[in-house]
Order: structure tokens, then sequence, then C-alpha cells
């Protein structure tokens, strides 16, 4: 199985440079996780999952011995079990197209929802998930369809996640305590949780028909073996010929390489990778999670300023609450940066770097980058920034304050 060089991506994902990530799952009731630990950075003592600082992963960190989580929840719910939340989630306030709108103001190029977490919750009717889903439980109905049909109505791209290497609903292992439990001991790849996983993407890109195809933590190797994997992608290709395929499967079938907050940096090389990160800690909402623990729009400004200098794509997360609104710390960095998204949106980086010399002081935050037949540069001063660029425009965007 051969995946497309990333250089070769489509036209529409050569020219994007913003993604929305969406993760709202059952883990938005207890919407709870511990905020200081950056994914990829110095771990914690007693390790990164005891202390996960990903209220996503809230279902494994209960589990986890001594783990604050575990206190957190004895505390608030007793010994009550993951399920309850599935049946607490209402969403009763989801409203997809006031999403769109909102991802369409920030200049947002394609939306990449949740469709099943590592909890197994899938949030539409998944084959085989009677009784785990979101039309079954909870919100009683398909959480998806609405969503693609607003997203595409404000003219962006339509993607799905799906974890394809965890199912905790359909596994009885111990917790994921560490890398090693992560993509060996407790991940299923057995040939029947294979089909599952295969006849739920199948479903997925015949019914949503999504731009990217975004899996995590790997595929059952009972999928890779028995060529399930190959011919799910090679369907994805007939039904989605500009569609993009991300590089989580453990199989070389991707178009293009990811990053992680402080994870996997040696993939932030060439033109076309994606880095993704929510705007706190966490990508699930997590309450605790305050203004100061969440990026200012500035602060957004200069991550999304870096990463398209550096050839890039962000895939920003949003995590709404449990009723379906996004918080208001996240809107309020969302809002705050949008009007300066609107200014740079239409120098999207060409995905070319010609020799052009340009310099600022030290205390001058600059990065540039080449759209059409103009050199971009965003700066605190950019009226400091000294450019020798001949041929081209000089376009100026200072930082938002």
């Amino acid at each position: 199985m051969t995946g497309k060089h990333r250089e070769n991506l489509p036209e529409w994902a050569r020219e994007a440079s913003l993604g929305i990530f969406i993760h709202w799952g059952a883990y938005a009731v207890p919407a709870w996780a511990e905020p200081e630990h950056i994914a990829g950075e110095a771990e914690p003592e007693g390790g990164w999952f005891k202390h996960s600082s990903y209220a996503e992963w809230y279902a494994n960190t209960i589990r986890i011995d001594g783990s604050p989580a575990a206190s957190y929840h004895a505390e608030v719910y007793g010994s009550a079990p993951y399920e309850d939340f599935l049946d607490q989630w209402r969403a009763e306030n989801y409203d997809p197209a006031a999403w769109a709108r909102l991802f369409s103001a920030l200049g947002a190029d394609y939306v990449v929802p949740v469709t099943k977490h590592h909890d197994g919750v899938t949030l539409w009717d998944a084959p085989g998930s009677k009784g785990w889903n979101t039309v079954d439980r909870g919100p009683k109905r398909d959480l998806l369809g609405p969503l693609a049909e607003a997203v595409r109505a404000e003219g962006m791209r339509f993607g799905v996640y799906y974890s394809g290497g965890l199912d905790w609903s359909i596994t009885d292992f111990p917790p994921i305590r560490d890398a090693e439990d992560l993509f060996h001991r407790y991940r299923p790849n057995d040939a029947a949780y294979a089909a599952y996983a295969t006849a739920h993407v199948r479903d997925l890109i015949d019914r949503y028909a999504p731009s990217v195809l975004w899996n995590d933590i790997e595929w059952p190797e009972a999928g890779k073996e028995d060529g399930s994997l190959a011919e799910l992608i090679a369907h994805y290709r007939d039904a989605v010929p500009d569609g993009i395929v991300n590089d989580r499967w453990g199989a070389d079938v991707w178009d293009y390489r990811t990053s992680e907050y402080s994870m996997a940096a040696e993939h932030e090389t060439g033109i076309g990778w994606e880095h993704n990160r929510g705007l706190g800690s966490s990508f699930g909402y997590n309450h605790v999670e305050d203004e100061s623990l969440t990026l200012s729009p500035r602060a957004l400004a200069k991550h999304y300023a870096d990463v398209v200098s550096r050839g890039g794509r962000l895939l920003l997360n949003v995590g709404p609450d449990a009723s379906g609104r996004i918080p208001e710390v996240q809107l309020r960095t969302l809002t705050g940066v949008a009007e300066w998204m609107s200014s740079i949106k239409p120098y999207t980086a060409d995905r070319s770097f010609p020799e052009v010399a340009v310099s600022a002081e030290a205390d001058n935050w600059c990065r540039t980058w080449v759209s059409g037949d103009r050199l971009v540069v965003v700066a605190d001063r950019p009226e400091d920034v000294k450019v020798t660029a001949p041929g081209y425009e000089t376009v100026a965007i200072a930082l938002p304050a």
C-alpha cells in the first residue's frame, strides 16, 4: 500500500491553511482533566497517562489508581460508570449552522469532527454500534449529517476523524499507562474488530463523502494483513478522488504527515503537513481551562503564522460543552482573532520558497511566506522588518494586540 507523496496533495489541500478539529463526546459531561501538562513536553511524575491533560481520555484516566482524575471522579460521581455520561449528554443547544458560521468567519478551509473517539461512542448510527451511539442514546440523533450540510453550505470542506486504533467499549484491557500499552499491549488487533472498524469507516465514506479521512492510533493489525485496509483506502480514493488521508494508520496509505502539540515535530518538514492542537491543553472540553490556560487571540495568530510560514496547515481544535455550546473562553479567542484572520487569509502561502532576504530584530517576532507575487510579513512591528525581495510586493501585517 503506497501513499501519494505529500507534495502531490490536491489543489484545495495545497491552498488550505486552517482546519477546525471538533472533539465532542460523552466526555464533555464530566469535562475534566489536569490542564498543566502539554502533550509531548516534560512528563509529570507518574507519567503522562496518569496525569493526562486530554479530557477526552477521561474514561481511561479515571481507571488508573492514584490518578487525580480518579479522585475527582470519586468525589463528584462516586462509583458511577463512564457509560452514564452517554445518557446525560443531551446536545440540547447544538446548532451546527452557528458553528459553521463561526468557523467560516475564521477563514477555515475544512472541518473535521470526531465521529468515534476511543470510548467507542459513535456520533451516528454506525453499523453494529446499537446501544452505543448518539442515535440510540444521549442526544438521540445523528450529529454528523447536519454538521456536514452546514459546513458545506458555508463553502468549507467536511472531513471525519475516526479512532481506528482504540475502542474501549469492545475491549476489557487494563487502562493504558504508557506508550507500550497504547501501541502494542492494549490495542485491539483481531479480525472481528478490524471488520467492525472497517464497516464504520466505509459507512462514513458512503454517507458523508469526507474530504479528509483522519484515523488515529494506527489500524488493527488483522486489517493490514488481510488486505481489508488496502481495499478500504481504494474505496475512499474512488469515492472521493480529491480526498486526503492522514498518516496515523501504521501503514503506508497516507498523503500527509501530522504533528500534535510538541509531539512528532520531525514531521513538520517540506510542504503539506498538518499540526493539530487545542486552544488549551485538551481537545475535549475541560471546564478547568480558564483564560490563563487558553491561547489568546495574539498567541493563536502567532501559532497560525508560524505553521503557515513553514509549509504546514493548522488543524485547530474546538471542544464544545455537553449541551453543544462552544465555551465562552474558547469563543473569546476565536472571535477575537477573526478580524485578523480575515486580513491574512487572502494571502495563503503558495508553498514556494523563493530567494528573499528578511531580517528582524530579536525582539520583533516575525514570520514570512510568499503568496503569488506578494511577500507576506507578519510581525510585532512589520514596519521595522527589512526585506529584500525583488519582484515581490510586500504585504505587512501586524500581530493582534
